[in-house]
């Protein structure tokens, strides 16, 4: 069971059309990982931290974030992620947004997000974004159950 397959895709994002393309895009490059869909950042947090199949408890997963949300920024919930005490600190997170200013996406590399993908996104950029994502599923460490 230790493939790269177990790492879920929790994917935050509140525009319907959008999220559709983006596990379009995710499933047409051939990662066929579990993803979870959230519209609201309130109900992915309880996800992420409390549920006890969620990845704090549960082992690894890799965050697709939109930074526009309804009831939260997604600044707020990458923060939160990152933070020095977080069980989530080292799982990697993808941010989507609207915007190409270049001090927003300074900000969320600061903060650690692992990549950022401008939407609406294009196929070609958000294949080479994938293929990062490719490489992080399979390098995120899934724990040996031991026997």
């Amino acid at each position: 069971m230790n493939d790269h397959h177990s790492v879920s895709i929790v994917m935050i994002e509140d525009d319907e059309g959008h999220a559709r393309l983006i596990e379009k895009n995710i499933r047409r490059a051939g990662i066929l990982n579990d993803i979870r869909h959230f519209t609201d950042g309130t109900t992915a947090l309880d996800y992420l931290y409390n549920d006890k199949n969620g990845p704090a408890l549960n082992g690894p997963a890799l965050v697709l974030l939109d930074l526009n949300l309804p009831d939260m920024s997604g600044t707020d919930i990458l923060t939160k992620i990152k933070a020095d005490g977080s069980p989530l600190k080292r799982t990697p997170v993808v941010v989507l947004t609207t915007t190409d200013d270049k001090v927003e996406i300074q900000r969320c590399y600061d903060l650690g997000c692992n990549v950022y993908i401008t939407k609406p996104v294009n196929y070609e950029s958000f294949a080479q974004a994938i293929r990062q994502l490719g490489l992080f599923l399979s390098v995120i460490q899934v724990p040996e159950v031991e026997g």
